[in-house]
């Protein structure tokens, strides 16, 4: 007879509960380090790729006879690339691993970037830039949902911050390094060095990253991947956060593609070498990335990006002036901002996404990655029009976007709490 037909307790005899142990790592734990390092090291190689060109556009522009608009297309075809690309990317990283995926995405990068420097024009140029910028697309989106799905939620952001960090470095490096190789042998000799550096970050990422404990293979039906992607464009948060990553990447790919430009004019007349220092800038936002989980505790997800619009704001108007020191405090705050707010967006898409993680951050770096093609060519047309007043002002249309949709979501979460007190 059982003992529920008896009255029986179940437990009499029954062995004792094995507790659920966590899986996903967390600072200290083995391997979380060398993962750490390894998406470090692909945040450096995607980002000295994606945008190799941007420091040297003067100097494309004086070779091939083209003017500011023209020549940006060598950073808005990389970045067109990778938005277009990223969400089918990452349906196969739901499939296949995302390691694999990150793997032979950087195996095709790097050799695409091997082939850049011999373009013999700037039409071959833009095409090869478009197929690096798709073949990049495997690694943010994969990157962020292999951090959700092996990091323990408490450590979530930090770990994604780490990853943007390595995207400012890469950069940051990427830029002045080239700055300073092309004032000596011309920028084809630039772009091929940062070729060679990511083969080497690609390599080390290879070695370094532990195999995934928690991944589950998903369908490559694209019925499913349909469903998935339309139950998170109807998700009210997601697509704001997507909207704040599109308008931040707007303000930061005006200003570093037009910067050159302007700090090559009067009353500035910087060479190459110094202008590719400028970009040491970007060690700003590998602080302010990798320490925005302690604004988000002090201040709020919200709180921390009206703090990082502001930011922004203060150094585009900052960068008005006409003097040096000015100029370069303008940059250091808009890069700052721009980091801050990034990783803020970011950690908050994977929190949100429950399911289809990887579809939720390929949305998410869809979204950012148009806001740099639309940066780099809107501020680039409005720099031609009205100098650096023009595209300070694209940048601060932007930067009000993101504080408009904001406050549009502090409201809508104060009237649902407001429902739900009601309800109660």
């Amino acid at each position: 007879m059982s003992p529920a037909s008896t009255g029986a307790s179940t437990t009499v005899g029954a062995a004792p509960a094995v507790p659920v142990v966590d899986s996903r790592m967390a600072p200290g734990d083995p391997g979380y380090r060398r993962m750490s390092f390894a998406l470090f090291l692909a945040g450096v190689a995607t980002f000295a790729l994606l945008y190799s060109t941007q420091a040297l556009l003067p100097l494309i522009s004086g070779e091939f006879g083209v003017a500011a608009s023209e020549a940006s297309w060598t950073v808005a075809a990389a970045t067109g690339g990778l938005a277009l690309f990223v969400l089918p990317m990452s349906a196969l990283s739901e499939r296949f691993g995302r390691r694999t995926v990150m793997t032979a995405s950087l195996a095709v990068a790097v050799t695409v970037g091997l082939l850049v420097p011999f373009a013999p024009n700037l039409t071959f140029l833009v095409a090869l830039r478009a197929v690096q910028g798709a073949a990049l697309a495997g690694l943010p989106a994969s990157a962020t949902a292999y951090l959700a799905e092996e990091v323990r939620p408490k450590a979530l952001i930090t770990a994604i911050g780490l990853f943007v960090a390595g995207n400012s470095v890469g950069g940051m490096s990427g830029r002045v390094i080239t700055g300073w190789v092309a004032q000596e042998w011309g920028w084809r000799v630039a772009v091929g060095v940062i070729g060679a550096i990511a083969v080497a970050c690609a390599v080390a990422f290879r070695l370094l990253l532990p195999a995934p404990r928690n991944f589950k293979p998903g369908s490559l039906r694209p019925r499913v991947l349909a469903r998935t992607v339309r139950d998170h464009l109807s998700n009210p948060l997601l697509c704001r956060l997507y909207a704040i990553g599109a308008l931040f990447m707007t303000v930061f790919g005006g200003v570093y593609t037009v910067i050159g430009y302007r700090l090559t004019e009067a009353p500035f007349g910087l060479p190459q070498g110094i202008i590719g220092s400028i970009f040491l800038v970007y060690l700003v936002g590998t602080v302010s990335a990798s320490t925005a989980g302690r604004l988000v505790g002090r201040l709020g997800r919200r709180g921390a990006l009206y703090a990082a619009g502001a930011t922004t704001a203060v150094g585009l108007l900052l960068s008005l002036a006409g003097s040096l020191p000015l100029v370069l405090l303008g940059l250091v705050l808009i890069t700052g901002g721009f980091f801050a707010g990034h990783a803020v967006a970011s950690s908050a898409v994977s929190k949100t996404a429950t399911q289809g993680r990887a579809q939720a951050s390929a949305l998410y770096q869809s979204a950012y990655y148009v806001g740099s093609s639309a940066g780099s060519t809107v501020g680039a047309i409005a720099f031609h029009a009205g100098g650096w007043a023009g595209t300070v002002g694209v940048g601060l249309l932007a930067v009000l976007g993101v504080v408009t949709i904001t406050v549009f979501g502090t409201r809508a979460a104060r009237l649902q709490r407001e429902r739900l007190a009601t309800a109660a």
